[in-house]
C-alpha cells in the first residue's frame, strides 16, 4: 500500500509529510481576546458607571448578565456553526468550506469594532459562526489528508495554532491595554483579520480531501488529489491501491446505512452509536476541565486573588500552553521563573509516541491533581488578610500549579481530543458525526462561559443593582479538580487506542475489538499489516470469519 495520507504502509514520502505541514502552518486557529472585559476604554464604552459599587475602573464596570454575554456570546455562534460544518463540509467541500468559514468570520471581526453594544454583540454571534465552522472543518481536513504515522502530530498542531492565536492575543492586548482611546481594544479586534486571510488564503493552495471527493464519487479528481499529497502520479499503482482500499471501505459503510443522523446514533457492526457518544462526550469533557476558565476569566480571577498585574499573568498562562521555553517576567509582588518547555508542542510529538489513550488518562490525573491543590492552598494560605496582606508563598503556589495544570492540558486534553475527534468517525458520517462532537465543545463553551461569572464574582445582591452570585472564587477549582476526575473515568472506559492506524484500519478496530482490548488488537493489526482489502479477503476465506486471530 502507499505511504500517502492514509497508507497502510509504514512509511510516508517527503512530500507527503511537506503537504501535511503546510496543512498545519495554514490552519491557525482563530483566537478571539478574552481580556477586553478589563479594559479601562472598553468599559467606558460598553461598561455601566455606579461609584458605588465600588467595581471596575473610574466607576465604569460591566454587570454580570453583561459578562456572562459577551463572553459566552461567541460560544453560542460556534455552537450552531459546528452544526452547520456538515452541509458546508459535504456540500460545498471541506476545502472551500474552509474559504467561506474565513468570510463568515472576518465579517464578524468588523462588527466588533463598532462601539455600539448591540452590534458588538452581533459581530460576536457571527465571528463565533465562523469559528465554529473552522473548528470542525479544519480537524477534519487535517485528518483526511494526513499520513497514518504522523496524524495525531498534524491534527494535534491544530491546537498549538489556538494557543499561539491565544498567546498572541494575549501579549497584543498587554500592549494596548493602557492606551486610552478606543485603539485599545479595537487593535487586538482587527488583528483576528490576519488569521483568516491566512487560512482562507492559504487554503486555496491545497489540494481537496480525497477521501470527501471519494465520497462523491469523484474517482479521478480525488486520484488527482491524493497524489499530490503522496508524491505519486495520479495513474500510479499506490495511488490506485489507496483509492481502492477507501472506495472499499466506504461501500460497507454505505451497506450499512445511509449516512443520516439516524445512521450516527445506530449501533450497527462498525458501532457509529458509540462513536458518535465517544466525539460528543469527549469534546464536552475537555471543556470541563476547566481551561478556558483561565482564558476567558483568567486576569479577573487573578486580580481577586491578590495579584496586582493580572494582564502579566495571563500572558504566563499563554506562554505555558504555547511555544516559549524559559521565561523571566518582573510582577510587583515578585520576580518567577519559569522553566515549563513547550507544552504543546511537546504534546503533539508524543500523540503518535505515548497514544491517544494513555496521554488522555496521564493528563486526566495530572489536571485533577493540580487543580485540586490550587483549590485546597486558595482556601487556606491564598486567602487576602482583612488587611489586604496577602501570602506571597501561597500565590508562589497557586500560580505555579496552575501552570502545570495548563501544560497537563496542553500535552494531553487539548491537542488529544481534537485528534480522536477527526480520526473514530466513518467516512459516510463523518461530516455528521464530527459537527455534533464539535458542537457539543462549544456548547459546553458557551455554558461554562456564561455560568463562570455567577459562580465566581463577588455577589452584590441588595445593593442598587446588584446580582446574586454564588461567589465561589478559588473553590471553584474543587468543580474543576472533580470533573478531571470524571474524565479519567470516561477515558478508561470509552477512549480506544489508535495511534498508528489508517481510519480504514480504525473502522475495523471498532467492528473486531473492545475498548479497553483496543492497544492488543492494535499491536496486532500493525504486525499483521491488516487492511480493510485484507480484511475482507480473509473473511471470505476463513471458516470462522475470525481476523482478530492472525
Amino acid at each position: 500500500m502507499a505511504g500517502g495520507p492514509s497508507g497502510t504502509a509504514e512509511g510516508i514520502s517527503n512530500a507527503s509529510l511537506a503537504w501535511a505541514i503546510i496543512m498545519s502552518a495554514f490552519a491557525v486557529m482563530i483566537q478571539g481576546p478574552s481580556a477586553l472585559i478589563a479594559m479601562s476604554d472598553w468599559l467606558h464604552t460598553f461598561g455601566d458607571y455606579d461609584p458605588t459599587l465600588n467595581l471596575g475602573v473610574d466607576g465604569y464596570y460591566l454587570k454580570v448578565p453583561n459578562k456572562s454575554l459577551v463572553v459566552s456570546i461567541l460560544s453560542a455562534g460556534t455552537f450552531f456553526g459546528a452544526l452547520l460544518a456538515y452541509p458546508m463540509g459535504d456540500m460545498v467541500g471541506r476545502k472551500r468550506g474552509i474559504v467561506c468559514a474565513c468570510v463568515v468570520f472576518a465579517l464578524g471581526v468588523g462588527l466588533q469594532l463598532d462601539t455600539n453594544w448591540t452590534t458588538f454583540v452581533v459581530g460576536r454571534v457571527i465571528a463565533g459562526l465562523g469559528v465554529g465552522l473552522v473548528s470542525c472543518l479544519v480537524p477534519m481536513y487535517q485528518s483526511e489528508c494526513s499520513p497514518k504515522n504522523i496524524r495525531g502530530l498534524i491534527v494535534g498542531l491544530y491546537q498549538l495554532a489556538i494557543t499561539i492565536g491565544a498567546l498572541l492575543a494575549a501579549i497584543i492586548l498587554n500592549a494596548t491595554k493602557d492606551r486610552l482611546s478606543h485603539a485599545a481594544w479595537r487593535i487586538p479586534i482587527a488583528v483576528q483579520f490576519a488569521w483568516a486571510f491566512v487560512l482562507g488564503g492559504g487554503m486555496l493552495l491545497l489540494p481537496e480531501s480525497p477521501r470527501y471527493l471519494l465520497h462523491k464519487n469523484r474517482v479521478k479528481d480525488a486520484c488527482a488529489a491524493l497524489g499530490r499529497l503522496s508524491n505519486h502520479p495520479a495513474d500510479s499503482p499506490e495511488v490506485d491501491a489507496e483509492c481502492a482500499e477507501i472506495i472499499l471501505a466506504l461501500k460497507e459503510e454505505r451497506a450499512i446505512g445511509s449516512g443520516s443522523y439516524v445512521d450516527c446514533f445506530k449501533n450497527t457492526q462498525l458501532k457509529n452509536g458509540l462513536r458518535t457518544w465517544t466525539g460528543i462526550l469527549l469534546q464536552g469533557w475537555q471543556q470541563l476541565t476547566g481551561i478556558n476558565f483561565i482564558f476567558y476569566y483568567g486576569t479577573t480571577f487573578f486580580a481577586s486573588a491578590g495579584i496586582t498585574n493580572p494582564f502579566i499573568i495571563t500572558v504566563i498562562c499563554d506562554l505555558v500552553n504555547s511555544t516559549l521555553p524559559s521565561i523571566r517576567l518582573s510582577l510587583t509582588v515578585t520576580h518567577y521563573l519559569l522553566n515549563l518547555a513547550c507544552m504543546t508542542i511537546v504534546g503533539v510529538q508524543l500523540i503518535d509516541r505515548v497514544g491517544r489513550r494513555r496521554l488522555l488518562l496521564i493528563g486526566a490525573a495530572g489536571m485533577m491533581i493540580c487543580e485540586y491543590i490550587v483549590a485546597i492552598v486558595g482556601v487556606t494560605a491564598g486567602q487576602i488578610a482583612a488587611d489586604g496582606a496577602v501570602n506571597l508563598a501561597a500565590q508562589r503556589v497557586l500560580i505555579a500549579f496552575v501552570c502545570f495544570y495548563i501544560s497537563f492540558f496542553a500535552t494531553s486534553w487539548g491537542p488529544v481530543a481534537w485528534v480522536i475527534t477527526g480520526e473514530i468517525f466513518p467516512l459516510n458520517i463523518r461530516a455528521k458525526g464530527m459537527s455534533l462532537a464539535v458542537a457539543s465543545n462549544w456548547l459546553w463553551n458557551f455554558s461554562i462561559g456564561y455560568a463562570t461569572p455567577y459562580l465566581v464574582d463577588t455577589s452584590t445582591k441588595g445593593q442598587p443593582n446588584g446580582v446574586a452570585t454564588a461567589a465561589l472564587h478559588v473553590n471553584v477549582f474543587f468543580i474543576w479538580g472533580s470533573t478531571c476526575l470524571g474524565c479519567l473515568i470516561f477515558t478508561y472506559f470509552f477512549i480506544p487506542e489508535t495511534k498508528g492506524l489508517s481510519l480504514e484500519q480504525i473502522d475495523l478496530l471498532y467492528k473486531e475489538s473492545s475498548i479497553r482490548g483496543s492497544e492488543k488488537y492494535r499491536r496486532e493489526m500493525i504486525m499483521a499489516d491488516i487492511s480493510h482489502a485484507r480484511h475482507e479477503k480473509l473473511e471470505a476465506t476463513s471458516s470462522h470469519g475470525d481476523s482478530s486471530e492472525v
